[in-house]
């Protein structure tokens, strides 16, 4: 019995899971699939569909500003700019307790909008914070915590380069969904950091301030460690971002003077050689290719399969439960959240969101209120064990944390994000204040 198009949708995107799941190269299984079952749904009109999809996705000046962002990223990461940053913060706040976690999370903000690169912050900030935590006496729980909670704003403080990607497949304005992702960035950071200073206010033993001995002996030095250790990272930042959301910029020519500025930073930090350059290049252009061409398969991929009329279908038909929009909402996120475990941002992202585009614009959501939602859910899944890549990260440079310890401290952050999702929920102006009071 021939199958329907839109029942032969269905086989199409199990198939694909099922050659995810095999290991085989997903941009690849993305186009052979859809070519084959394009063939078989509307026949040769699926070759010129490839043509002009990967054509017009690959023309897209948006995502130019992808390698840009990632350059600057890597630069940045070589510039020992996470090194003089966390030792500002603790000269600062040497008097706090629990100071380590406030400077942990306050460094890893301030990376996150300056590269976005989740593996990369965790990694350093473990190398970096936890011999002080471990030498300071502080809990082993609560530091693993604190930089894996830290390392995972990289994916939602614009500019990230998940954003990115998600404002080219829901057709939405990237700067309008940058504005949109600061504010929650920021209400995250602080539940971290709110978090950690009350569980040391109740418990000192879990931090303790910085020792009399280890305090700078006067103000000169801290005011010169903050001069040359914060201004200069937070300057580039808050030109980058700045001209973009206040219009002056496209986020590809933010981009770029921003991949420059972290080139000037790289050379007056003394960090400049051949070998960094080449390195960061190389590591640009490899990500890049990836996202770029995954993006380009997925948007082909999405057009076949919207052609075979499967996402109306799946719409139309989780319409007929008469779910209230809100039960529709946590469903949505509840799949994107446990796909987080297994697959990357990236196939999440290009390949699962469009299939529920439909049933998203059939509910009449805020479309930047939902990218926002959809970047909280997969923070939140890089922080959820058993599968949570941050906890690997975190083993990998720290290996005499249990792997149990990195787990339990994880959760409570999890448990934070989570209450910080539930607050993007019932009060979506946290994602849509500042778009609309600046756009309109």
């Amino acid at each position: 019995m021939a199958l329907s198009n839109e029942v032969m949708g269905l086989v199409l995107v199990a198939t694909l899971f099922v050659a995810i799941v095999l290991g085989f190269p997903i941009a690849f299984t993305l186009i052979i699939l859809a070519v084959i079952f394009g063939l078989m749904g509307f026949g040769d009109l699926v070759i010129d569909l490839m043509y002009f999809q990967m054509l017009q996705t690959l023309k897209s000046a948006e995502l130019a500003a992808v390698p840009l962002f990632l350059l600057m990223g890597y630069l940045l990461e070589r510039a020992n700019l996470m090194n003089r940053l966390f030792h500002a913060f603790q000269m600062m706040l040497a008097s706090v307790r629990g100071s380590l976690y406030v400077a942990t999370l306050g460094v890893s903000t301030l990376f996150a909008a300056a590269t976005g690169i989740v593996g990369a912050s965790v990694s350093i900030m473990g190398l970096m914070a936890a011999p002080a935590m471990r030498k300071s006496g502080y809990d082993t729980r609560l530091s693993a915590g604190s930089i894996a909670a830290g390392g995972t704003l990289g994916i939602l403080i614009p500019p990230s380069v998940m954003l990115i990607v998600m404002a080219i497949v829901f057709q939405v304005s990237v700067v309008r969904l940058f504005a949109a992702a600061i504010l929650p960035g920021l209400l995250l950071s602080t539940l971290f950091i709110g978090y950690c200073l009350i569980r040391c206010r109740l418990n000192p033993e879990l931090g303790a301030p910085v020792p009399e001995e280890e305090r700078p002996k006067s103000l000169a030095p801290v005011l010169r460690e903050f001069a040359v250790g914060l201004v200069p990272p937070a300057v580039l930042i808050l030109a980058t971002l700045g001209s973009i959301l206040g219009g002056l910029a496209t986020p590809t020519e933010a981009a770029s003077m921003g991949a420059f500025g972290a080139f000037l930073l790289l050379v007056g930090y003394g960090q400049f050689n051949w070998r960094i350059i080449t390195d960061a290049i190389y590591r640009t252009g490899q990500t890049s290719c990836m996202i770029l061409f995954l993006v380009a398969a997925s948007n082909f991929f999405g057009a076949v399969f919207s052609r075979l009329g499967t996402p109306q279908f799946i719409a139309e038909a989780l319409l007929t439960f008469n779910f209230s929009p809100t039960v529709f909402l946590i469903f949505l996120l509840v799949v994107i959240f446990i796909l987080g475990w297994p697959l990357e941002w990236v196939p999440i992202v290009v390949i699962v969101l469009p299939i529920f585009l439909p049933l998203i614009e059939e509910l009449n959501f805020d479309l930047i209120w939902f990218c926002t939602l959809v970047a909280v859910t997969l923070q939140t899944a890089w922080l959820s064990p058993p599968v949570a890549l941050s906890a690997y990260f975190l083993k990998g440079v720290v290996p005499d944390w249990d792997l149990k310890d990195i787990y339990i401290g994880m959760v409570q952050f999890m448990g934070l994000q989570l209450i910080g999702a539930a607050m993007l929920i019932a009060f979506p102006a946290i994602a849509l204040w500042l778009p609309n009071l600046i756009y309109g």
